[in-house]
Order: structure tokens, then sequence, then C-alpha cells
């Protein structure tokens, strides 16, 4: 690797950080190899810990001039690579001042991805956060696969999971993130909504919020609960999962179950959006499950 800190000045974000080691090393491989790239920008150790409250940590002075990386004994591959790239983040990003026992981070901030502005500390794990998913999932990259996937498919979630070398979940954040279509993929807990991952743009807003139970109508409660192995993509009531506008018609909505271990299971929802000045439209007279065979039909001519 050729990349040093010194390729880095002149940003704090992560996407601009992100950007400068891609200009820098523009043939990386895939999986990033963030262990290698970490060492590269002067991290000196990435130690293996039994840890007691918290998931990833960093010891660092107060010039930044070297760094030990923490990290759970027990994470998962995919965690333990998101969990050094959580660290780097906060390396390379001097406006964050770590206490005096260094950086302590938690499972639970590394599940941050928003934060109010009275609260300094989960904004900078927050950032953190989208360091590292950036840095193993960089969009150009991540584009470039996921065009050749065609329709989305959680299949496809769990492929990427795998050549990314990330968890399944960070894998589907980013999937529902960049997708070309407007899907939105929802992590379920034992019945009830966990975390919801959508287009920042594009999906419409939805009546289900976390903590609720997954609808009664949703295909979650009748597709065969085979783990790791997706349902078909079917007709969902968008009642069920969709806000309403006020004399507006809800869109077309399609649903697809994949169960996981622990309770847990992702939900895709694919929307039907047309554009509003369309004034032709090709599937009026087409049942539902006409216009999805024929989307899904486009990517095999």
């Amino acid at each position: 690797m050729q990349v040093t800190r010194m390729d880095l000045d002149g940003t704090g974000s992560p996407m601009g950080l992100v950007g400068k080691i891609l200009k820098a090393e523009p043939t990386i491989s895939i999986p990033v190899p963030v262990e290698e790239l970490a060492i590269q920008l002067d991290i000196a150790e990435i130690t293996d810990v039994t840890t007691q409250g918290f998931e990833g940590g960093l010891i660092t002075d107060d010039a930044r001039s070297s760094g030990f990386i923490l990290v759970n004994n027990e994470a998962r591959l995919g965690r333990r690579r998101f969990t050094i790239g959580h660290e780097l983040g906060h390396f390379l990003m001097t406006t964050h001042k770590p206490g005096p026992d260094g950086f302590r981070c938690s499972r639970d901030d590394m599940r941050r991805w928003s934060a109010d502005g009275k609260n300094a500390k989960a904004a900078i794990e927050v950032q953190a956060n989208e360091f590292s998913a950036l840095l193993l999932m960089p969009p150009p990259i991540w584009r470039r696969e996921t065009a050749k996937l065609g329709d989305p498919d959680l299949s496809q979630i769990v492929r990427l999971a795998r050549d990314f070398g990330v968890s399944k979940e960070a894998a589907a954040r980013t999937f529902a993130q960049y997708h070309d279509e407007p899907i939105a993929i929802v992590v379920a807990k034992e019945g009830r909504i966990d975390r919801v991952y959508r287009k920042a743009t594009g999906f419409p807003f939805m009546c289900a919020h976390v903590g609720a139970n997954i609808p009664s109508g949703s295909l979650y409660h009748r597709a065969p609960r085979q783990l790791d192995r997706p349902s078909a993509i079917e007709e969902a009531r968008a009642e069920l999962w969709l806000q309403s506008d006020w004399g507006k018609p809800l869109p077309g909505l399609y649903e697809q179950v994949q169960f996981q271990q622990n309770g847990y299971a992702l939900i895709m929802l694919w929307a039907e959006i047309k554009a509003e000045d369309d004034e032709f439209d090709p599937d009026e007279d087409r049942t539902s499950k006409q216009r999805l065979a024929d989307r899904q039909g486009r990517w095999g001519r």
C-alpha cells in the first residue's frame, strides 16, 4: 500500500477521508484489507482482547503519532472488520477527542446512525460508523458490483456481505442506501421492528415504526421459516407499511423475507414509484404479479 496520512491532509469528514484513501489506492482490493490499511496509517497494533462493556477501543496520544486498536475477541469476522474501521475513523478524525482511557465504543455506539446536536459523544460515533461503512463498502465499487446483480433480492445481501467482508446487517444497510430501486430493509427481532434502513430519498414514508410489531398481514407471518433462505417476492399490502398522504393513492409494494438465527429476520420492501408527469402508464392494465414478472424479466434479456 502507498497511502500515508499526509495524503489525507485537508479533510476530516468520513466521505472526504475515504475519497482520499481511494484516490491514493485506486486498485484497492475487495474485501478492503482494513488491518493492513490501519497499519499503513500509523496504527501500531491491533489486539484482540476480552472486553468488558465495549466492542472496540482506541488508545492514542494527543498528537495522534500512533494508535493501538482493541477488538472484542468474540466478534465475528464482519463485526471485527467494522470495529477496526470504526476505531481507525476515530484515529484519523482529529476532532474526535478521547476520554481519559482513550476511546471505548460499545455495540450500541456502533449501531448509531443519527444523533442530535446536543450529544457530542453520539455525533462522533455516528461519524466513525460512517467512515467504517464507506471504507469497507466504498460506494463506487459497491455500485459497480450491485449493478451486475439486477433487481433487488435478499440473496444478494448475503453475497455482498461475503464479498466485501462485512456483516449481513452492514451489507443490508448499504444495499438499501445505494440501490437504484426504492427499497427499505427492515431488521426484525422476535416479531418486532428493530431497525429500518432505507434510501434517504425516493422511498415513501413508513407508518410501521421501530418497536412496533411486524404487521399481522406481512409475509413475515406466513413465509416458510427456513434460515438464510429468502422467500419469494410477493405483493404486499402497502397500507400496512406505508404512510398515506391525503388524496394520493399508495404505491404498489412488494415484500420478501429472510429468517436468520437468534430470532432475527430481514424484510425487504420494494416500492413501485411512478413519475408524476408520466401520462402513459404501461402497467395500468396489468396485475401486480405481471408487473413484477416483467420488471424481473428485463434483466434476463
